[in-house]
């Protein structure tokens, strides 16, 4: 570890915030495919544990016909905790530590999980004046809330977990996913430890 990367650590351990307990990614098909793009995400993995209990990384997909190529190669990574990879078709929650969405976009998440309800209804199963919060997240595929959610390359959020994030705290950075180092992970940890969470209020 460098230095500056120790400066970071120590300046996060000695920080009176908590860090994030649920971190999130979000990446591109492009990203991944790049040279080094699944090696950077391997060890932003493991910059994670140090601090957090689970990680969510939604993978946004241009070519739906990449879909079945990436999730081999993301079940197969070289990851510290079980991964649970989940695609556009699936509608199992994802429970493991390490959740990867690939083109699994929160609109598609949400409208299935209405789906989902208003057939129960229809059956019969639900009344509908029980359908509350609760509800809805027991049919997310990724029913977790992101403390954290790290974007890279631009300052702009692609179609990722809509009903999960809207409390999370965004951090942005310029710096591309191939060029993403342990340092610029740090930095927004620390980030988030210097902001006060408001949850809407």
């Amino acid at each position: 570890m460098g230095l500056y990367e120790r400066y970071l650590a120590r300046r996060i351990r000695r920080h009176e915030g908590d860090p994030p307990d649920h971190v999130a990614l979000v990446i591109t098909e492009r990203d991944l495919l790049e040279p080094g793009g699944y090696e950077t995400l391997a060890d932003c993995l493991e910059w994670a544990f140090e601090y957090a209990t689970r990680v969510t990384v939604y993978v946004s997909v241009l070519d739906a016909e990449a879909v079945p190529a990436l999730r081999g190669d993301l079940e197969e990574i070289d990851a510290p905790r079980d991964v649970a990879v989940r695609g556009p078709d699936d509608r199992t929650t994802a429970d493991a530590p390490i959740q990867i969405g690939i083109g699994l976009g929160g609109k598609h998440e949400f409208t299935s999980a209405v789906r989902t309800l208003a057939e129960g209804v229809e059956a019969g199963e639900i009344d509908p004046e029980e359908i509350d919060d609760e509800r809805v997240e027991e049919h997310l595929v990724f029913p977790s809330e992101p403390d954290l959610v790290v974007k890279t390359g631009a300052e702009r959020l692609s179609d990722f977990m809509i009903w999960q994030s809207v409390y999370s705290e965004l951090y942005f950075t310029d710096v591309n996913w191939r060029d993403f180092r342990r340092r610029d992970f740090l930095r927004a940890v620390r980030e988030y430890c210097n902001r006060s969470r408001r949850f809407g209020r």
